[in-house]
């Protein structure tokens, strides 16, 4: 593995977690919350800087490690000097490696809004102001790349929340993880994921609420006359019903030209019994009843038995229900809106990129997977400086890459040689015991969650399935067995005998 040097590039904000003095740069937050005296730490998660534990790209590159599951953590850092946006390129950029995946939880930062009292880190919390909220967040069904700024309404004098209408998919994984937020003068952005562009856009287009506010909106006083008619079409008045509509005429009707087949069978039975079959020898009447042959198709009905009966046909004098043809609505006025009226709100904002100076970063986070780790925090204009950082990032990601892909191959080789020893020769040894036993599991892991049972034991899961639909097709024929159903039973059990052995010997033969 290469060894990490810290860079010495200068930025507004560069954070490396190079050396112990990180503790004088980044502090917890000890905000609590309560009532009658009983106050309680709102945020019990621990952070330290330390190496990866999974997948180590470089000897000696320490990161800021969230630390806990299924704690709230937050943590916040403030700037030398604020950094000012007006009429420049705002370029964030840093790297996330999820230790243990990530289920749910975030792991964005905030650019902290500065403010007459500055940052209280101590009282770092959700409702701190920030001017921009970037990076990933996943729970569930939900994994997207938040990118949301506030802005400051002129006219109510009140910050809004502007979120990116269509925001792009995170990239939930072990190996580290870049994510960069380009933001120009021309109101545009861009945000990559590992130096790849994935949501690009425009600060005056694609966020919701949009920044400026319509220039009209509709009259809340105006209302649609009582008098006003919204229906386009009417039934015609004049249409009278024709003299020869047979509303009561029926749909199908008998094929009076149908003929009856020559050789059909009106007094013959679909099925008769097997005059070939004989009752077994070992059959006891007072045991297993009385025997009764197999039923067969009857012979005689090649072309058909039972009563004939004509096709039907669709009836072409049938006309359904008569109703009057539709016209224009000589009153009709068009879809109602209310009136338009100037908005008393409105105003234009096109620079929305100058966002509102800022004094910090912090991390404000709630997840279920600990061990989330960050690093190489870069705040500045130039984005060039992000591109000669990410050289770094760009020899760990091999590294860690080169890895995962050998601890990919490991586990599928070990998954291979443990289904071998385990699954097949458990089977082997006693191959009824074998599907009682995973069965039986299937069953309890269903009533816990069905869709893990499926994916843990897949192959039970098809058993089941496939026994199913076996069972259905057994149902279907059951009718034409009934009469011999317990010499089909006794020759069903010794052909399934058969077939288990032949089984065993398959699967020992392949391994």
């Amino acid at each position: 593995l290469s060894t990490f040097t810290p860079t010495a590039m200068k930025a507004p904000f560069l954070e490396q977690f190079a050396d112990a003095s990180w503790e004088q740069r980044w502090n917890p937050s000890a905000k609590t919350s309560g009532d009658d005296g009983h106050e309680e730490m709102n945020y019990v998660g621990r952070w330290n800087v330390e190496e990866p534990t999974v997948y180590k790209g470089m000897e000696g590159d320490a990161g800021l490690v969230l630390k806990d599951d299924a704690r709230r953590h937050a943590i916040s850092s403030a700037f030398k000097k604020s950094f000012d946006n007006k009429d420049g390129t705002l370029v964030l950029q840093y790297e996330v490696k999820m230790q243990k995946g990530l289920e749910c939880g975030g792991a964005y930062l905030k650019l902290l809004t500065v403010s007459p009292e500055g940052i209280a880190a101590k009282e770092f919390s959700g409702d701190t102001p920030y001017t921009i909220m970037f990076g990933p967040d996943k729970c569930g069904a939900t994994n997207k790349i938040h990118f949301i700024f506030r802005h400051l309404n002129p006219i109510t004098k009140k910050y809004e929340e502007k979120h990116l209408t269509s925001p792009p998919t995170a990239k939930i994984s072990k190996l580290s993880t870049l994510y960069t937020l380009i933001v120009k003068p021309d109101q545009t952005f861009d945000i990559k994921v590992n130096n790849k562009s994935v949501k690009k856009g425009s600060l005056l287009e694609d966020f919701t609420p949009s920044v400026n506010p319509s220039k009209e909106i509709d009259d809340p006083s105006d209302k649609k006359p009582e008098t006003w008619v919204d229906e386009a079409e009417i039934d015609d008045p004049t249409a009278t019903k024709p003299d020869d509509w047979d509303e009561d005429a029926p749909e199908e009707i008998e094929d009076a030209e149908a003929v009856k087949p020559e050789g059909w069978q009106d007094d013959e039975p679909q099925t008769v019994a097997d005059p070939e079959a004989t009752k077994p020898a070992d059959w006891d009447d007072e045991e297993d009843g009385t025997w009764l042959a197999p039923t067969i198709q009857n012979p005689k009905c090649s072309v058909g038995c039972g009563p004939w009966k004509r096709p039907m046909i669709k009836n072409p004098a049938y006309k359904g229900p008569w109703s009057a043809p539709k016209i224009d609505n000589p009153a009709y006025k068009g879809e109602w809106s209310p009136a338009k009226i100037p908005n008393p709100d409105y105003y234009e904002d096109l620079t929305p990129a100058n966002f509102e100076p800022m004094s910090g970063i912090g991390f404000e986070l709630w997840t279920m997977q600990g061990d989330i780790l960050f690093d190489n925090i870069l705040l500045t204009h130039d984005e060039s400086q992000a591109q000669e950082l990410s050289k770094d990032w760009q020899v760990k990601f091999k590294a860690e890459e080169a890895q995962d892909n050998a601890a990919n191959a490991a586990a599928s080789d070990e998954a291979k040689d443990k289904f071998k020893d385990t699954y097949v020769s458990s089977f082997l040894e006693n191959p009824l015991g074998y599907v009682k036993q995973e069965v039986g599991r299937f069953i309890q892991l269903v009533q816990v969650d069905p869709v893990y049972a499926v994916k843990e034991l897949p192959q039970i899961a098809g058993g089941l399935i496939a026994a199913l639909v076996t069972l259905l097709a057994l149902l279907g024929s059951l009718v034409g067995v009934l009469g011999a159903g317990a010499p089909a039973v006794k020759k069903a059990g010794k052909k399934a005998e058969t077939k288990a052995v032949t089984l065993k010997e398959k699967v020992a033969s392949e391994v």
